[in-house]
């Protein structure tokens, strides 16, 4: 239990499944797995069987998504948008290159929640893990520190992260947005 700060410059980077782009690793566990991929172009998304998925520009004008036939859907910048990892997706985007935050579930296994939370200077902002899940706080801007005392807190660069295995609270400081993301692993009762 307790927290690992995880570096921007230390994500491993990687080509995505269908070839067309490359993601930053993050996080991941059993069931889930969270990462930052580079959007440069339209084109399709790769096609994950049994996968929910839920992803965020978090830098860019955002993109339209076609998922499984439907009528495109705007998704704007920080705002989460979570689709079937499995349906037929389609992208085209809105005004040059996107960065996404991009948290990919194991349907059945584990379920994930994202929000956004903005950080006010002058007051601290808390966010707690409860038992069972693991929580991901990922600076979308600079400014914001984790943890410590006033002024004292580790300081998160863009898009580093923080994570929490288990029951605890995580203060948030500074002045800045954080990408929070609640991964939960479902557990079947013995029968």
């Amino acid at each position: 239990m307790g927290e690992d700060v995880l570096r921007w410059s230390e994500y491993r980077v990687v080509p995505w499944k269908n070839g067309g782009g490359t993601t930053r690793e993050v996080a991941d566990g059993t069931g889930w797995r969270v990462s930052v991929a580079d959007v440069d172009g339209d084109g399709p998304f790769s096609s994950f069987p049994g996968i929910d998925r839920v992803i965020t520009p978090v830098e860019g004008d955002g993109m339209l998504l076609t998922v499984a036939g439907a009528a495109p859907r705007p998704v704007e910048p920080l705002r989460p948008f979570a689709f079937p990892g499995d349906a037929a997706t389609d992208c085209r985007l809105v005004a040059g290159a996107v960065r996404n935050l991009n948290v990919m579930t194991r349907r059945g296994s584990a379920t994930a929640d994202v929000r956004i939370v903005d950080v006010t200077a002058g007051r601290e902002a808390g966010t707690v893990c409860a038992a069972g899940q693991i929580l991901l706080v990922m600076a979308v801007t600079e400014g914001v520190a984790v943890g410590g005392q006033e002024g004292r807190g580790t300081p998160l660069g863009r898009l580093d992260c923080v994570r929490r295995d288990g029951p605890g609270a995580l203060t948030l400081r500074g002045d800045g947005t954080v990408a929070e993301v609640r991964i939960k692993a479902r557990t079947t009762a013995p029968r």
